[in-house]
Parts: structure tokens; C-alpha cells; sequence
């Protein structure tokens, strides 16, 4: 489970199609930010559940790229010593 999380390409593939989709007039992340900036009226449990569903792929694709490129440093400092 651990390696799944870490690995970037399944967020992306997901931040990509969940987290952009529907793709038409503008991706739902998109309006769904600009709605929160806006103040987010009419807080109802289906716009929050809506706006964790769209933003959670781009929220695991950065923590896998945060963790991978941690990881890599550490390897990097590792075999300079």
C-alpha cells in the first residue's frame, strides 16, 4: 500500500481524468476554486464532498512528488558521503 502511495503515476493519471473532469466549459477543480475565492456560498455537504473528490488526486500526486524527490535527496547525500 505504502509503494502505491508513493508512486506519482497513478495521482497523475488521476489528478488528470478525476481531477479535472467533466473538462467542459472549464475543469470542475478550476470552478470549484473559484467558487471557495468567492466565498463559497451555500456551504452544503454535496459542494465540500464534490470539491474533496475533484482536489484529492492533485493533493496525493503532490505528496508523492514531495516524498519521491525527499527521497532521492536523501540517496543523493547518502552516496556523496
Amino acid at each position: 500500500m505504502k509503494k502505491l502511495l508513493n508512486d506519482w503515476r497513478p495521482w497523475l493519471f488521476g489528478a488528470l481524468t478525476l481531477g479535472l473532469a467533466p473538462f467542459a466549459p472549464e475543469p470542475h477543480i478550476w470552478e470549484k476554486i473559484r467558487w471557495l475565492k468567492e466565498g463559497g456560498h451555500d456551504w452544503e455537504f454535496i459542494y465540500i464532498f464534490d470539491f474533496v473528490l475533484h482536489g484529492l488526486p492533485w493533493l496525493l500526486l503532490l505528496r508523492a512528488l514531495v516524498v519521491n524527490a525527499l527521497r532521492k535527496s536523501k540517496e543523493n547525500s547518502a552516496s556523496t558521503d
